[in-house]
């Protein structure tokens, strides 16, 4: 059996809690569950959150080491989580830390001048899609210009985290493979064939019509908390707002 401590950072799951229900309602996991059992911070926690480093990934070094300390469940992984339902635990924490209002300063588009302005964290809607997976978690869709069924999966933690590392091992001057990288982690298979080598061949030779619409389907059809705002600018113009999880999302904790 594998070390929970190692794994989770937790293992006393009695601990003060909450259920939060995640975006994806669980149909992308083996184990389906709809919501999960998510600690409050505290004071301990501030030892994650102060290893934030500009050079180094949030993802790496705050979010998932977090997550493995906040999510008391014995069968959820956190890096098997979805990016969409990453951000519904983040906004959790911060919220019963510190509040709902999210401050970010935007430019008013009629006159240029820079203003503040407040979004409220609690009222964030789930975004619609308009496919469901398969029993495995996967989505199917029909390539726009080779014509091929290519089934997808949505990234989740440990691959986010597979890609950034790949990019970051190139030197300084060299491109890359930001989009094959990406694509040969999304998808799983093309007209019925899950050869991986015969995937990565298919990819080195996909029109870009094909892959833009594979990154716009997953992006279209991942259940996440719609993360933009439209908010009004002094002059009266209207401006949208969005919620990026950086080193300013964080900075509250600070």
């Amino acid at each position: 059996m594998e070390d929970y401590a190692l794994q989770y950072g937790q293992t006393d799951f009695n601990l003060p809690h909450d259920v939060v229900k995640l975006p994806s309602g669980g149909v992308f996991y083996k184990s389906k569950k709809k919501s999960v059992k998510v600690g409050y911070l505290t004071a301990v926690d501030e030892n994650i959150l102060s290893n934030i480093n500009p050079e180094r990934s949030i993802r790496e070094t705050v979010v998932l080491p977090l997550l493995r300390n906040k999510i008391y469940e014995h069968d959820l992984r956190p890096e098997e989580l979805l990016d969409g339902d990453t951000e519904a635990l983040l906004i959790f924490l911060r919220n019963t830390s510190f509040g709902p209002e999210y401050r970010v300063n935007l430019r008013d588009p009629k006159t240029n001048a820079t203003f503040e302005t407040s979004i409220m964290l609690d009222e964030l809607n789930i975004k619609k899609t308009n496919s469901s997976p398969d029993e495995n978690g996967y989505l199917t869709t029909t390539l726009p210009r080779s014509g091929n069924e290519v089934k997808l999966k949505l990234l989740n933690v440990r691959d986010l985290m597979e890609i950034e590392t790949v990019i970051s091992s190139y030197p300084k001057g060299r491109t890359a493979p930001v989009q094959t990288t990406r694509l040969n982690k999304m998808i799983v298979s093309v007209d019925g064939n899950e050869d991986r080598m015969y995937i990565s061949k298919f990819i080195e030779s996909m029109p870009i019509m094909d892959s833009k619409h594979i990154k716009n389907f997953l992006f279209e059809n991942e259940p996440r908390l719609d993360l933009t705002k439209e908010v009004i600018a002094p002059s009266g113009e209207r401006v949208m707002a969005d919620i990026t999880f950086g080193v300013e999302f964080f900075r509250p904790f600070f």
